[in-house]
């Protein structure tokens, strides 16, 4: 660890990401967060990529991914470099789920965009 590394409270880190003390905590018990540093005292003190690494977990969770393949992922990646084909698989998986679910959604955007219009018009539908 580099002495001037900037290190985060998880009050700090509470404010920054807007996950609760709980939260983070949690994702330390399941394995979702890598080993968090300690001060002299006990206290959790996070540094600049613990945060990069909570970002990314929270793009994995804006994915729909569950908490269980989130914390594989964070196994692979303790695991060491042996296993990058392992994670790429499981975000390619993720990425074609997202990508389908995008689908749905711009079908169900084209939809509310031709009621809006055909309202706009003349206000007189059935449905």
């Amino acid at each position: 660890m580099n002495l001037t590394e900037t290190r985060y409270t998880i009050s700090e880190v509470e404010a920054r990401t807007g996950l609760t003390q709980h939260t983070l905590r949690w994702y330390e018990r399941i394995g979702l967060m890598p080993h968090v540093d300690r001060s002299h005292s006990g206290q959790r003190r996070f540094s600049d990529k613990d945060l990069h690494w909570l970002g990314f977990v929270g793009k994995l969770r804006a994915t729909g991914m569950s908490v269980a393949d989130m914390v594989r992922y964070a196994e692979l990646v303790r695991e060491g470099d042996h296993t990058v084909d392992e994670r790429r698989e499981l975000l390619e998986r993720t990425r074609r789920e997202v990508l389908a679910r995008v689908a749905e959604l711009t079908d169900a955007l084209d939809v509310l965009d031709f009621k809006i219009a055909l309202y706009s018009g003349t206000g007189k539908t059935q449905s």
